[in-house]
């Protein structure tokens, strides 16, 4: 008899624990449960970080962890945008802007090498536009030779040999046209005139499927493939639909979404002959939404009707993911905004802040829930403060306590105790702080005040302030993030406006960086100079975006909308706390982030 050990080449394991990094398919026995188990592979949607600007009718292109989402339609005037945005695997980041602003357009290519076009602006104007996509920036192609929206493409065609099948001109169509990167000539048309139709492959080997079919406008589930000259007719879907997403190859290919009328959340999945529906399905049931994807064991799809920023990640895979998010914690027992913060998520430390006047709360954090702790001395109850360090050596500066003004008060806590020590050489409030730094080794900047905003820094050795080179933008009611030799200076506003602006500190000078992909103030961060995630603003918002070093991209939505909440350090990029704010009115809501995780997907083998 054939042994497991042969078939496999691998022999059973005997353990009393499951292992972390085991081969799809290796079976074990665990003698503490008592049962045999593999790991097994399976199919399955998880959240990925929302888009910046949502929207539907988009143009996608690209992979899974490298797409691209272009242009698409606004839920209010102007109706159609120029906005593109590149998704790295974690979280989207602005790219250039389209040409021509438009929506129910059709995208292929990679995120570096893409092609769009087709499409409407409103009010309805079919375009036969073209535009290719370098990484950074737009420029025009060869014009389709039928202006048309609500096509497909084969989407993962190469920018230089595009395929466009179907749409509205008005009225579907079997049109079908290839582009060599220049421009578009005829194809073999299709056996059925569709819009609102979906694609896949590439301009050799395309799938068309789903859509809505004349007359009438029925909704339809026919399939087809193309060979670069002639569409033949295959096996159809098993659910009628259109405004679906596609994406993958020929052989290969993914259906998801859609509508039929009622938005749907089934994923079909092709593989050559015929189409299966899955076990998995998107989260969040919708249709028009953008697609990305070059296989059919991994995709992306993102925004979508109702107009959203939902960005969803198919994968097949040993591994079960889950995606970043917010979940609830426990509330603070006072209500309040613009408090500093000190600590990690299990740890932390709520100081001060605004509860009607300037309150002298303190507040320590065990993961679970808050408990009161030894209040600021007297009379130093303030907010627009800033705070750094842990949650029993923290360290408090800056601020406004009412009605006397700005202060430069610094004080240090213990756990049970407050000390003063060396003020600011210049009081301020809604000021940042190198929230990771420690109680003897602080970095201050910003501020805004009666008489405006300020660059101004200076530097903590445990016992006094020396002023340093200033920032190079002035700002107040900005975040702050790191430490004291490698801090980072994020968002912030002047009187001219909230801005984006985000500057790195190497312990002498800074330097401007990448700006946020939202211009936000009075906003909350934590990390340190290469890994921070910020979040909120002070009109209550719940983005959050996600710094590599590099640049910023989109992260996990807080739950509740908010602004003027902690600024200080509670808390890394991957395992971050939020709390208190203003709603309005003030709340005392606390809510704790964890980065995407992954863990094996184990089965017990059973006899049945």
């Amino acid at each position: 008899m054939t042994t497991y050990k042969e078939l496999f080449g691998k022999a059973v394991k005997y353990l009393s624990t499951d292992p972390t990094t085991e081969a799809e398919g290796q079976v074990w026995y665990n003698s503490t449960s008592g049962t045999f188990k593999s790991v097994v592979a399976g199919a399955a949607w998880s959240s990925g970080a929302p888009l910046i600007t949502g929207r539907v009718n988009i143009g996608g292109a690209g992979t899974q962890t490298a797409a691209l989402a272009a242009g698409g339609s606004l839920p209010a005037s102007p109706y159609q945008t120029t906005a593109t945005e590149e998704y790295n695997g974690s979280g989207w980041s602005s790219g250039g802007n389209m040409g021509t602003a438009r929506y129910a357009l059709a995208a292929s290519g990679t995120q570096t090498a893409a092609l769009a076009f087709g499409g409407s602006t409103y009010p309805p104007t079919l375009k036969s536009d073209t535009e290719e996509y370098d990484g950074s920036t737009w420029t025009a192609g060869g014009a389709l030779g039928t202006a048309r929206n609500y096509l497909a493409s084969a989407i993962t065609a190469p920018q230089t040999a595009g395929l466009a099948m179907g749409g509205n001109v008005p009225g579907a169509t079997t049109a079908t046209e290839e582009y060599n990167g220049t421009a578009w000539t005829a194809g073999g048309s299709m056996n059925t005139a569709k819009w609102r139709t979906s694609g896949a492959g590439t301009q050799t080997a395309g799938l068309n499927f789903s859509g809505y079919n004349p007359p009438g406008n029925t909704f339809g589930n026919a399939s087809e493939s193309y060979d670069g000259s002639t569409w033949t007719t295959t096996n159809s879907l098993n659910t009628v639909k259109a405004t679906a997403g596609g994406s993958g190859l020929q052989t290969a290919a993914l259906s998801y979404g859609g509508s039929n009328p009622t938005d749907l959340s089934a994923t079909e999945t092709w593989d050559g002959t015929s189409w299966t529906t899955s076990s998995a399905t998107l989260a969040s049931a919708r249709n028009s939404m953008g697609s990305a994807g070059n296989s059919g064991s991994a995709a992306l799809a993102f925004g979508g009707g109702p107009v959203s920023t939902v960005t969803e990640e198919y994968n097949v895979s040993a591994s079960i993911i889950t995606g970043a998010a917010w979940a609830a914690g426990g509330n603070m027992n006072t209500a309040r905004y613009g408090l500093g913060s000190a600590g990690t998520q299990t740890a932390a430390l709520a100081m001060s802040g605004n509860n009607g006047v300037g309150t002298d709360a303190v507040e320590s954090y065990n993961g679970i829930s808050w408990t009161n702790t030894t209040s600021l001395p007297a009379p130093t109850a303030r907010w627009r403060t800033a705070g750094s360090g842990t949650q029993t050596a923290a360290l408090l500066f800056g601020g406004y306590i009412g009605p006397t003004g700005d202060t430069g008060t610094t004080q240090k806590f213990d756990g049970s105790t407050w000390t003063s020590t060396g003020s600011l050489n210049t009081p301020r409030r809604s000021l940042a702080g190198s929230g990771s730094g420690t109680q003897t080794a602080t970095l201050a900047f910003g501020s805004y005040q009666p008489g405006g905003v300020s660059a101004a820094t200076e530097s903590f050795n445990g016992t006094a302030w020396t002023s340093v080179n200033s920032m190079n933008t002035a700002r107040g009611y900005l975040a702050g993030a790191g430490i004291q030799t490698a801090a980072l200076s994020i968002g912030g506003s002047d009187p001219g406006g909230n801005t984006g602006a985000t500057e790195s500190w190497n312990g002498t000078s800074w330097t401007t960086v990448n700006s946020l992909n939202v211009a936000r103030d009075s906003l909350g961060a934590t990390g340190s100079q290469t890994a921070t995630i910020a979040f909120a603003n002070g009109s209550p918002a719940t983005q959050a975006e996600s710094w590599d070093g590099t640049s910023w991209a989109t992260t996990a939505s807080l739950s509740t909308a908010r602004g003027a909440l902690n600024n200080g350090n509670a808390g890394t990029q991957t395992s971050a706390i939020a709390f208190g704010g203003s709603i309005p009115p003030n709340t005392a809501a606390t809510e704790e982030f964890t980065g995407e995780t992954s863990a094996l997907n184990y089965k017990t083998i059973t006899t049945s």
